[in-house]
């Protein structure tokens, strides 16, 4: 038995979500800067990077007026020198870890400066992972994270640390929605199949229950970086047309020829489609992208119920 209400109450979540702060910073060509403002913070305004957009919105809603934070919007893979000398230069530079943005952590270590880091992967213990990076679609890795990094802030500014404790409690409670989400979806999903074009949202659809039933050599294509081989296309395609799998998660970002393969395909067989983008859209806060994305899981998998 489905869960109609599941939908209305996710809907009723999202009216809940509050903006982040206004990204009213100016971008140069490699990273976006939300500057802080030292007539309204009680203490040091720090610089900070982020080296993933996801996380770079987390900072900006924890370091509020205290924080001028730079989000690295270039290639995590391969810093432009003007990049590595914003890393060189920051207090504190947040990452991922995993082996997503290693020239960033390189960056910070190389540093004169010595700027603090918070890795996400070790904070919560996935630093020796190697499997999934993304790290901010873990629900229950967001708010370990987003402590560590209060903590962090809290330490370099002391005399705004009553100001950064304020701001890591209401993004706290502006979290809540996206946990009771995923909480709420469990219960429609736990044991559904599906499969992905990219292996970006796999930690929420664990986190709520979802099998994966990417074809393996697909998956293993996508997590190497390399073309898929035609075979692994054709039965990914079969899979899609015999209506094998309940959701096809697609990259937002994905064009060419084999995400247009795989979304025909999809038609073919009535498997609903929900596209996942690998961070926020630009102005869009981390809560409000969160929510939308759970809602449209939850509508595809009432579609297919």
């Amino acid at each position: 038995m489905r869960h109609p209400s599941l939908l209305a109450g996710l809907s009723a979540l999202a009216l809940l979500a509050l903006p982040a702060c206004s990204d009213d910073g100016a971008p140069d060509s490699t990273a976006a800067v939300v500057p802080g403002d030292p007539a309204a913070c009680p203490g040091e305004v720090l610089d900070v990077v982020a080296s993933v957009a996801a996380w770079g919105g987390v900072v900006q809603r924890l370091g509020g007026d205290c924080a001028t934070v730079t989000t690295i919007t270039g290639s995590a893979a391969d810093l432009s020198p003007a990049d590595r000398a914003v890393v060189a230069a920051a207090d504190l530079v947040v990452v991922n870890g995993i082996r997503y943005d290693e020239a960033a952590i390189e960056a910070a270590e190389a540093a004169s400066g010595d700027p603090v880091v918070v890795s996400a992967a070790e904070v919560v213990g996935r630093a020796a992972q190697r499997r999934d990076p993304h790290l901010w679609y873990e629900p229950a890795a967001v708010p370990e994270v987003s402590a560590a990094i209060a903590r962090q802030l809290a330490d370099l500014s002391p005399d705004a640390a009553p100001y950064f404790d304020a701001q890591h409690t209401a993004w706290t409670a502006e979290l809540q929605p996206v946990l009771a989400a995923v909480a709420a979806l469990r219960d429609e999903a736990a044991g559904r199949t599906y499969a992905a074009t990219r292996p970006l949202y796999g930690r929420t659809a664990e986190a709520v229950g979802l099998v994966d039933e990417t074809p393996r050599g697909f998956l293993r294509s996508m997590r190497s970086g390399t073309d898929p081989s035609p075979d692994d296309v054709a039965a990914f395609e079969s899979l899609l047309r015999d209506g094998a799998v309940e959701v096809l998660i697609q990259d937002g970002a994905g064009e060419g020829d084999v995400p247009e393969q795989l979304r025909e395909a999809a038609d073919d067989g009535d498997v609903p489609v929900v596209a996942v983008t690998e961070g926020p859209p630009d102005d869009v806060p981390f809560v409000e992208w969160q929510l939308e994305q759970l809602t449209s899981l939850a509508e595809a998998l009432a579609e297919d119920g």
